[in-house]
């Protein structure tokens, strides 16, 4: 199955609620109160996204987080990143040489472009976008064989 992880999903979520609160500067504890979130779980992400820069640290008694860039420059991609290293649907997606059936896959130029689209998206969703939920009904999720053939209509959201 493809999905986020959810390590990932809570980098999301963290920064959407710096993005909501620009001016502040949060700790952990506060963050972790705020989000429903464990604190060693908050902490561990925290971490995370300011080792790659989207937040910055300060020390001392007054310290905490808070955004390194602008929301409008954090994109869905760079948060996932950030969090769980290069977005990759295959090993041959991402580094040349990782897999052994490399020189002879009849399929590795189609995971290419499959994981160049799904990257492509998430690099045009920013933190903007994601702090202002669509404003759609809420989707009935259902086996993707009953989906596929109805579609989803985003023209009325």
């Amino acid at each position: 199955m493809l999905r986020v992880t959810k390590l990932a999903d809570y980098g999301i979520i963290v920064l959407t609620y710096f993005a909501r609160n620009r001016e502040a500067v949060w700790n952990a504890r506060d963050i972790a109160q705020a989000i429903k979130l464990p604190l060693p779980v908050i902490s561990k992400v925290l971490k995370l996204l300011s080792k790659e820069g989207l937040l910055k640290s300060q020390r001392g008694i007054k310290g905490g987080y808070s955004l390194a860039l602008p929301p409008e420059e954090i994109t869905v991609a760079s948060i996932i990143r950030a969090v769980e290293g290069p977005i990759a649907m295959t090993e041959c997606t991402y580094t040349a040489g990782e897999c052994s059936l490399e020189p002879r896959c009849p399929v590795r130029t189609n995971w290419q472009m499959i994981n160049y689209a799904i990257h492509s998206a998430l690099e045009q969703i920013t933190l903007v976008q994601m702090t202002q939920p669509l404003q759609c009904p809420t989707i009935t999720l259902v086996p993707w064989s009953q989906s596929a053939t109805k579609g989803l209509d985003y023209e009325n959201c």
